[in-house]
């Protein structure tokens, strides 16, 4: 980083005296801070320390976290009285970023006073200061937890999952129910309706802060790679950005390669130079020799990613990682480089990697790591390549960040879940395509996605630039790409609606028509409310023109919206007629008559005779387009107002019907027995887990087939995967329970659908007789085969079924609650338990 000038460091501390004065506590944080806190971040810990909740919305890599870690200061700072202190909960999206985030707190704090909670890992939980997944918070404030007691501040990170369509609604309730007296910290990449979500967040946890940055701490260039030379995105010669596309770019799309063949040794030099950096001479091929190409080719090839590799390190843009979507690509990325001999390391650096990997394997059982692949890992590792994906084991996974962030591994392959909050940051990223599938087709990805993907580009404190690289791909539009890497911003929308679950929970702490009230206080109605005063406006000034219409088609011969109103149904009629041409004679007699009734009154009417007939009709067909537009409005604005807690109606309709609650003859809604149960059910499937075990259709099994049953529940397979079919299933009493809990499925499918609730998929068997080989002891790599998936899938689904056993094993009957425990610890053995943290 370049040092200051006097005058810069005369201003800056000007500014840190006047904030000494201010905010003494910011100020104090701000010192021992290793780097000097940006503005953005010095406003967020102001709000805090006068009391206020606060918004932070800033790219990706600008340091939000700070502002978050300030409140966990603050809470720390007021001395423990009674055996009691104030307390800070850090919450994220992932258990990933959670595990990350309780040892960097515990590196500040200590192992005492920081706890970890993710559902299947209790940690100190009483500490002062707990790190948490967002769905444990909220349980905890169902439940009333008493860990509550003391919380002064809650930390909500990557609060933009909030549009998360499976579990936004999660952010959504917890920022709805934490108690009055906590300041909440919004910690959100930068979206473009921040204020709106502010807006929101001042009217349902009172004064709050909303600070939003643009600017990121690192500049972000912008490179095409077009074979061996990268070219730059914009076009910003003497030094002016003009935000226009390099201009070289659009001459190679139209000539498809053809003046670039013959130029490519003058613009080789001058991109280089142009990118900041002296590029090296292209590596030959492997025969040596570079190909001789014609004039006339119309296809640039694509560099090898060897060849990128080797580029991107001789040009010094190392560490790098290549966001590729696809787990089998990212792997076979890996291998390609491998098999090119492609080292980047030192022998120092491979020592050391090999250390830090068995260290933090060592607990893995001998016979699991040839399964696991582990020895071609390491080897890769030690080469300073890695993958890193949702198929990896857990644990893999956290080697890889680790050793990525010590400079050890300098190319990572990835799918875009790394984008994802995880602290990764790079000097370079690489995007060697700029679609992806998503489960039906292959679509483009959208600007957010871009900027959340490059955002991983330049590491604070160490590059003065991030690089964003885009290779050339046939057909790729410069000028798509700009709008892209232009545009920063995505809107946040909501994606809350109200669950069985859910429902349960506010009836019983709230009733019935304060349960309405707090849905109606959500963001999703706030933004629904939103847009129908838009609406509404809209409808204001479109009536002023129906007004303006009506004045200019008024006729001295009488009412003309009476005429044209004739006149439109005449000839709607006549179209229809035409139109209908298979209408039976009985119905085109009938319109027959209608016509002429109608032309009858169009000829009698006093507007017929107006010498200005036509052009007041040419007004009036005006007139009635706009009012159809102005209906559709009005139709929207009464389908909107209200939206939450009509659903949450239907969802209490349905409840009803199956006895969770009762309405009594006052209208006063309460819960049954059964639906006291239920809250304490948490999932996608809550009410067939209910209904399950209310009707008893799982106390004859098991544990290995309690824990394949669990995990039918929560399993969603691929859309191309079939089922297993019945041979495929495990034997016994697991084949009736499977069976009558899909029939069960089948009846609340059509029962939710009766009520306009959109229902759910079947529950699915694909991963039941691999989870109850695993729950008998099954070896790792027998279970694997018959999941036929990757390790870390399975470690995934497993802990998802842990979940479920877990609540089983508190609301279940006792037999059932038994089994239920004795399940969970047959599935949390080997490489699941050693995953757990």
């Amino acid at each position: 980083m370049t040092d200051p000038g006097p005058s810069e460091r005369y201003a800056r501390a000007q500014a840190s005296a006047a904030l000494d004065r201010s905010h003494p506590i910011t100020a104090a944080f701000a010192a021992s801070q290793h780097f000097t806190l940006d503005e953005f971040q010095i406003a967020g810990c102001r709000a805090l320390e006068e009391g206020r909740s606060v918004l932070v919305a800033a790219p990706t890599g600008a340091g939000k976290t700070i502002v978050g870690e300030f409140a966990v200061h603050l809470a720390m700072r007021e001395p423990v009285v009674g055996g009691h202190g104030d307390k800070a909960f850090y919450t994220t999206p992932i258990k990933a970023l959670s595990n990350q985030k309780f040892r960097e707190l515990q590196d500040v704090y200590g192992p005492d006073d920081v706890g970890l909670l993710t559902g299947d890992t209790n940690i100190n939980g009483s500490a002062r200061i707990v790190v948490m997944t967002t769905e444990v918070l909220r349980n905890m404030l169902y439940a009333d937890s008493p860990a509550l007691r003391g919380l002064r501040y809650v930390v909500m990170d990557e609060v933009h999952y909030l549009a998360d369509r499976f579990r936004g609604a999660v952010w959504e309730e917890i920022i709805i129910h934490l108690p009055a007296s906590v300041k909440l910290v919004s910690l959100s990449a930068t979206v473009s309706n921040a204020e709106e979500f502010g807006d929101w967040l001042d009217t349902v946890r009172g004064d709050t802060e909303v600070i939003v940055s643009e600017t990121r701490p690192v500049p972000l260039e912008q490179h095409v790679l077009v074979r061996g030379d990268l070219l730059p995105l914009f076009d910003d010669r003497a030094g002016i950005a003009t935000a226009q596309v390099n201009q070289e770019l659009m001459r190679i799309r139209s000539f498809k390669g053809q003046n670039y063949e013959r130029n490519h040794g003058a613009q080789a030099g001058r991109s280089a130079r142009h990118a900041g950096y002296e590029a090296s001479r292209r590596r030959p091929n492997r025969g040596g020799k570079r190909p001789v190409r014609s004039a006339n080719v119309q296809r640039i090839e694509r560099l090898d990613r060897p060849d990128v590799v080797e580029l991107l390190a001789r040009a010094n843009l190392l560490p790098a990682i290549f966001f590729i979507f696809s787990r089998v690509g990212c792997d076979a990325a890996v291998q390609q480089v491998r098999r090119a001999g492609v080292r980047l390391t030192s022998h120092e650096e491979r020592a050391e990697i090999r250390a830090i990997v068995e260290e933090r394997t060592r607990s893995l059982h001998d016979e699991d790591l040839a399964v696991l692949g582990y020895w071609e890992w390491l080897d890769n590792l030690e080469r300073g390549v890695a993958s890193h994906h949702a198929g990896l084991l857990p644990a893999f996974k956290e080697v890889v960040e680790d050793l990525f962030q010590r400079k050890l591994v300098k190319v990572v392959f990835a799918t875009e879940t790394l984008a994802l909050g995880i602290n990764m940051p790079a000097r370079t990223v690489v995007l060697e395509k700029l679609e992806k599938f998503n489960g039906e087709a292959r679509v483009a990805i959208t600007s957010g996605e871009y900027t959340q993907l490059t955002g991983r580009a330049g590491r604070r404190g160490i590059d003065v630039e991030g690089h964003a690289v885009i290779q050339w791909t046939e057909g790729l539009d410069p000028q798509a790409v700009a709008a892209l890497a232009s545009r920063r911003t995505y809107p946040l929308n909501s994606s809350f609606r109200p669950t069985y679950n859910m429902a349960v929970n506010l009836i019983d702490q709230f009733g019935r028509a304060r349960a309405r009230e707090i849905l109606e206080s959500s963001f999703a109605q706030f933004q629904a409310d939103r847009a129908v005063v838009g609406l509404a406006r809209q409808v204001r000034e479109q009536e002023e023109s129906l007004a303006g219409y009506e004045q200019a088609m008024t006729c001295d011969r009488g009412d003309f919206t009476e005429y044209s109103a004739i006149r439109r149904e005449l000839s709607d009629l006549e179209k229809l007629n035409r139109k209908d041409a298979n209408a039976s004679r009985r119905t085109r007699d009938e319109r027959q008559r209608q016509i002429a009734s109608l032309r009858k009154r169009m000829q009698r009417h006093g507007c017929h005779q107006c010498p200005d007939r036509e052009q007041h009709a040419r007004w009036a067909e005006r007139y009635w387009k706009l009012r159809r537009t102005v209906d559709k409005l009005r139709q929207q604005i009464d389908t909107r107002t209200g939206t939450v807690a009509r659903i949450f109606d239907r969802v209490v309709d349905v409840l009803d019907e199956l006895a969770y609650v009762r309405i009594d003859d006052a209208g006063v809604t309460s819960l049954t027995p059964s639906g006291r149960t239920m809250r304490r059910i948490y999932g996608e499937r809550d009410l067939l887990v209910a209904e399950s075990l209310r009707r008893g259709l799982w106390n004859d099994l098991d544990a290995p087939s309690l824990a394949a049953l669990a995990c039918c529940i929560v399993y969603e397979p691929r859309r191309d995967e079939a089922g297993p079919g019945e041979r495929g299933l495990p034997r016994g009493p697991f084949r009736t329970a499977f069976a009558e809990t899909l029939d069960l499925w089948q009846r609340l499918d059509d029962l939710e659908r009766e009520h306009r609730l959109p229902g759910s998929e079947p529950i699915a068997a694909g991963l039941a007789q691999a989870m109850h080989s695993w729950a008998r002891g099954g070896m790792l790599d027998r279970v694997l085969s018959e999941a036929d998936m990757a390790a870390g899938d399975f470690v995934r689904w497993s802990k998802q079924t842990i979940d479920l056993l877990d609540q089983l094993s508190i609301v279940a009957e006792p037999a059932l609650a038994s089994t239920a425990r004795k399940a969970l610890e047959s599935v949390r053995r080997g490489i699941v338990a050693y995953s757990a943290v």
